[in-house]
């Protein structure tokens, strides 16, 4: 995406930079003379954050702190990814940027960490809550991607069980990185929220994924109390787009249209392997 728009890249893996290693950040960052400095890092396995709380809090709060210490020594701006999970989902509606964050499990509260971090060595971050993410890149991981894992379930024929008292708003990778540098591009900078637009349970999501797709697997409803994690999720952690949308961004389109935007990228990732 920032190719696109003519800004040269840098991109860098843990293998290259461990971003927990505050000399490290300094070390690349200044080596590449960076003006902006987007973090997508995370450790986002909720679940193993509750029995392992040092790693995430780790790599999605003091790595935050690290970037955002050398960002100032550069001058360079920072935008850092934050999540949905920040809130406890009680509300009942899409969430703004003003509503007061409470997390309910080690994940969220790393996270809230890292936007902290942000703000207190920073004057003007941009921090963006996203909710849900799919993308290409979960083509080429082995974790995938929501959609990646419905689709995979549904190949093994077999009845599929997803909750239907979650709601998010699951939100499309590219479209996501679009909407941020325009944000980038129109100077704006503090909390924002840019999630997909929709406010959808991850049943009716699943129904949605198998309808564009073409397919009928046999899908069950059932809700936390059948389907019990070791962390606890916030039920309704949809994220309200106003404030973007009030910088004059375009909305973001359907969350059916992006599914479908979706599976044509996928479509030609494995017509061309």
């Amino acid at each position: 995406m920032f190719n696109e728009r003519g800004y040269t890249v840098a991109g860098f893996d843990r293998s290259k930079v461990d971003i927990a290693d505050s000399a490290s950040v300094e070390q690349i960052l200044a080596q590449e003379d960076a003006a902006i400095v987007v973090n997508a890092a995370a450790y986002n396995q909720v679940d193993v954050a509750e029995n392992e709380p040092v790693p995430a809090y780790l790599a999605n709060g003091l790595a935050v702190r690290n970037l955002a210490m050398a960002c100032r020594q550069l001058d360079a701006r920072f935008v850092h990814f934050s999540t949905d999970y920040v809130f406890d989902g009680t509300a009942g509606r899409a969430y703004t940027e003003k509503d007061r964050p409470h997390p309910l499990g080690a994940y969220g509260v790393s996270k809230l960490a890292g936007e902290l971090y942000a703000q207190a060595y920073l004057e003007k971050p941009l921090v963006i809550r996203t909710s849900g993410v799919f993308g290409p890149g979960g083509l080429r991981t082995a974790r995938g991607n929501f959609i990646e894992l419905m689709l995979r379930l549904a190949a093994n024929q077999r009845p599929i069980r997803v909750v239907e008292d979650h709601v998010a708003s699951p939100t499309y990778a590219p479209l996501l990185a679009s909407r941020t540098l325009d944000l980038l591009e129109c100077n704006q900078n503090g909390l924002f929220h840019i999630g997909g637009g929709t406010a959808i349970s991850w049943f009716n999501y699943a129904e949605m994924i198998f309808r564009v797709a073409g397919l009928k697997p046999q899908l069950q409803a059932t809700n936390e109390r059948e389907y019990r994690t070791a962390a606890r999720r916030p039920k309704y952690s949809a994220l309200s787009n106003a404030k973007m949308e009030s910088c004059g961004l375009e909305p973001m389109p359907p969350l059916e249209t992006a599914i479908e935007m979706y599976l044509k990228v996928r479509e030609q990732y494995f017509h061309q392997k």
